[in-house]
């Protein structure tokens, strides 16, 4: 049994500080889900009207990719109401979108429409339309929203596939920068699985890790939610974040890639929200505790009751009746790969699915074991004890 010092209580206490009104809500929520049936995957078809760039010059290239694609990439206008007295009225937010089914489904950010009581859509040509709010994930910084169809129909934006990005290559990306309508840049992928993060959500210290692709294509306020196209004019990210001190582009800009909307797209036209296998724990990194005897992992706080974790009978921080605090398990790895911090148990979960049976490596009591943990979606209920 290890027994914690004054030290380390101070720490742990602390650092639960962060996660204790909103972890049961918000942490352990990444997960893989089915991809969709409703969007166009065309990783390997031509698209009409873009010449295969190996035998285009650059500038037919970027002509022709924007001239197709350009029609499916809308300017979203999100009006909100002022929340204090300080703020009154209502004031307007812009970004990007791209329509990604003929039905009018609409891909964008969270950010762009977070808070929103009205959006509206332009798809050019005074055409506005009004559109509603089909669903979010603010851990992966992505909506739906959804226009009702004109007679003529919708440009349908192809999605490609991100898993195929090399460092170099060319990108485009179409957005509506301060207000500019259908802004054309170019640039190519800086690098990829770039560490960015969402959003915090409610009682949470930080959003959760998202790994991006990198671009040096110009990117400004309001290209928020637009596409990053390859050169054959499909979308393998969504323009999300840009790195500036000034606030404007300095060339390096950052897109949630597309394989993750990919997984999450169909249950946020199902069901407007995304259930994610979780673990049912408050954690922390045991990196940040001195003198744990490991230098790295992912220390188990409290369990959700109803939980994975509980089920599988994984311990969190407990009292012993003579009033000494003993330390809970530590998560060391999970199917043989090492999880050295939180981010680490973010990413890995992100690619199971619920149902998924996962053997996980704890330190308990100073010993190594390896317990099955079979991942269900989270109850919302109180922390075991």
């Amino acid at each position: 049994m290890y027994n914690i010092s004054a030290r380390q209580i101070l720490s742990i206490a602390l650092l639960s500080a962060f996660v204790a009104a909103g972890a049961v809500a918000c942490f352990d929520r990444f997960g893989s889900q089915l991809q969709p049936k409703t969007v166009a995957f065309t990783e390997n078809t031509p698209i009409a009207g873009i010449t295969d760039p190996t035998v285009a010059s650059d500038e037919r290239n970027n002509i022709e990719v924007y001239r197709t694609m350009s029609p499916g990439v809308v300017f979203i206008t999100s009006t909100s109401r002022g929340q204090s007295m300080f703020e009154q009225g209502e004031r307007d937010g812009t970004g990007t979108g791209s329509i990604i089914d003929p039905r009018g489904y609409i891909l964008t950010n969270d950010h762009v429409i977070a808070g929103a009581q009205r959006l509206t859509v332009s798809l050019g040509a005074s055409r506005t339309f009004p559109a509603k709010l089909i669903g979010t994930d603010p851990s992966t910084d992505l909506a739906i929203i959804k226009i009702e169809p004109p007679r003529e129909g919708l440009t349908v934006v192809p999605l490609g596939n991100s898993e195929e990005l090399i460092v170099g290559q060319k990108v485009l990306a179409i957005g509506n920068p301060f207000g500019l309508d259908r802004t054309l840049t170019t640039g190519v992928i800086s690098g990829l699985q770039r560490p960015i993060r969402s959003r915090p959500l409610q009682g949470a210290p930080q959003g959760r890790p998202i790994e991006a692709v990198q671009t040096d294509a110009s990117i400004n306020p309001g290209n928020s939610g637009g596409p990053l196209l390859d050169s054959r004019g499909r979308m393998i990210g969504i323009n999300s974040q840009i790195l500036s001190p000034a606030g404007g582009s300095v060339g390096v800009g950052f897109a949630v890639p597309i394989n993750i909307a990919k997984r999450v797209v169909p249950q946020l036209i199902r069901s407007g929200e995304v259930v994610r296998p979780q673990l049912g724990i408050q954690t922390y990194n045991a990196a940040r505790i001195p003198d744990l005897p490991v230098s790295e992992g992912v220390g188990v706080l409290q369990v959700l009751q109803g939980g994975s974790a509980a089920a599988a009978g994984l311990r969190g921080l407990e009292q012993t009746p003579d009033g000494e605090l003993v330390l809970g398990d530590i998560i060391l790895a999970i199917e043989g790969e090492k999880i050295a911090d939180q981010d680490d148990l973010y990413r890995i979960l992100d690619r199971r699915e619920v149902g998924d049976t996962v053997q996980i490596e704890l330190l308990r009591e100073g010993k190594r074991v390896t317990v099955p943990v079979k991942l269900i979606p989270e109850r919302r209920g109180l922390l075991r004890r």
